[in-house]
């Protein structure tokens, strides 16, 4: 049996996210696996905002290429920084249980932020939303890993960033969070707390070993947000956040687009049988896009050129 190898960008939670992978094969499989660090564009240009580098695909394009190039046999990725238009070669056998899917602030509390407090994020979703709560706050880009944001709290350089509660989880630093943001006042990503493994499509054997890691209900869910993501034409630089999820035996999705500048918010919600996941994220873009959210999206995309 071949000792696979699993790509990973080099941040502290991406390497967390591959040695779970390994681990989860290891004990699903007995397959053993060693971790190889590919270093990725969004890793290298640590001082650009994401809006000014172009989110889409930053963090996992050099991931693919070794996938193609055959250097690696499986990448691991989180799923909101996954675009929705994958190489054609490449596939998704697994997409593991999801984590927590909401945000979280560390450093204070929403209602404790001095007015003008210093905020960092470097997601328009997050800052669109935080605006709509909280104008007065002086909202700022902030890159780097979540070592390096929890050291700016730290520092008093920010007095509170946001992050995904799943990451801090995960590194073992749920004590550090300060509110945890229900997805009613902040919704998550498309995505957000789940982990893909990608592999090449005639790789049939890396994808009959990853078969196991698969959870269909995780899977159903982001198959609807990605969906709605892909119909809206939204990179991860969109302010657009979506929840899918199953209750009572129906796929459920709540999802809200919102201006930039936090004025305007459209929200909807929607529900299908989970076998129709694809045609419910379809759907909830036509909700959305019905009650207002058009120019919002328009305006977005004039505004980065």
């Amino acid at each position: 049996m071949r000792i696979l190898r699993i790509g990973t960008r080099g941040s502290l939670l991406a390497k967390w996210q591959a040695e779970f992978v390994r681990k989860q094969l290891f004990s699903a499989t007995g397959v053993e696996a060693e971790v190889v660090i590919i270093k990725t564009a969004g890793d290298k240009l640590q001082q650009a905002s994401l809006t000014q580098i172009g989110g889409k695909g930053i963090f996992i394009k050099e991931l693919e290429e070794a996938l193609l190039e055959e250097t690696i046999d499986l990448a691991v990725h989180s799923v909101k920084d996954i675009p929705t238009d994958t190489p054609s070669r490449l596939m998704f056998p697994a997409v593991c249980r999801r984590d927590d899917v909401r945000d979280c602030l560390v450093g204070s509390t929403l209602a404790n932020l001095r007015q003008g407090a210093r905020v960092g994020t470097s997601s328009l979703r997050r800052q669109a939303q935080l605006r709509h709560l909280r104008p007065d706050l002086d909202l700022r880009d902030m890159r780097g890993n979540v070592d390096t944001r929890l050291r700016k709290v730290e520092s008093g350089e920010y007095e509170a960033v946001m992050l995904s509660k799943a990451g801090l989880d995960r590194l073992g630093l749920s004590q550090r969070i300060s509110e945890v943001l229900q997805p009613d006042v902040c919704m998550p990503a498309v995505g957000q707390g789940a982990i893909a493994v990608e592999c090449r499509l005639n790789d049939t054997e890396a994808g009959d070993i990853l078969a196991p890691l698969d959870d269909a209900e995780t899977r159903t869910a982001i198959i609807a947000e990605r969906a709605l993501l892909s119909a809206v034409h939204g990179g991860c630089q969109v302010p657009l956040g979506a929840w899918a999820r199953i209750e009572r035996g129906e796929l459920v999705m709540d999802a809200c687009v919102c201006s930039v500048d936090g004025a305007q918010i459209v929200r909807q919600t929607a529900s299908a049988p989970p076998d129709q996941a694809a045609q419910l994220g379809e759907h909830m873009a036509r909700l959305l896009i019905e009650a207002g959210a058009q120019s919002i999206l328009e305006e977005v995309s004039r505004a980065r050129g």
